[in-house]
């Protein structure tokens, strides 16, 4: 007898369900232009040496911009600003 020959036949492959490729695009809003608030302005002046004192008073000193005696700088008026004058205030003269 002859040998029958079976053959299997490969389960068809499965379909692979592709997705829409269509993404959804965020609309971008328009940067909005920022408004600069009207901050208040400080002149603060060093009216005594920083030599000599703390090396954390020398570099809030720094921090702040002055660089010798009688020296005068303009900052905004902000609470970082508050804290440094407040820590080397025997040292400056603050004026609005």
């Amino acid at each position: 007898m002859a040998e029958e020959k079976i053959e299997k036949k490969a389960a068809p492959k499965k379909a692979v369900s592709k997705k829409s490729s269509t993404k959804e695009v965020a609309v971008k809003k328009a940067p909005t232009k920022k408004v600069a608030t009207k901050k208040a302005i400080l002149s603060v002046t060093l009216i005594k040496s920083f030599y000599g004192r703390l090396p954390a008073h020398r570099a809030t000193v720094n921090g702040l911009g002055l660089k010798r005696i009688n020296h005068t700088v303009e900052l905004q008026d902000t609470p970082e600003v508050r804290g440094m004058i407040n820590k080397v205030s025997y040292l400056l003269k603050v004026e609005r």
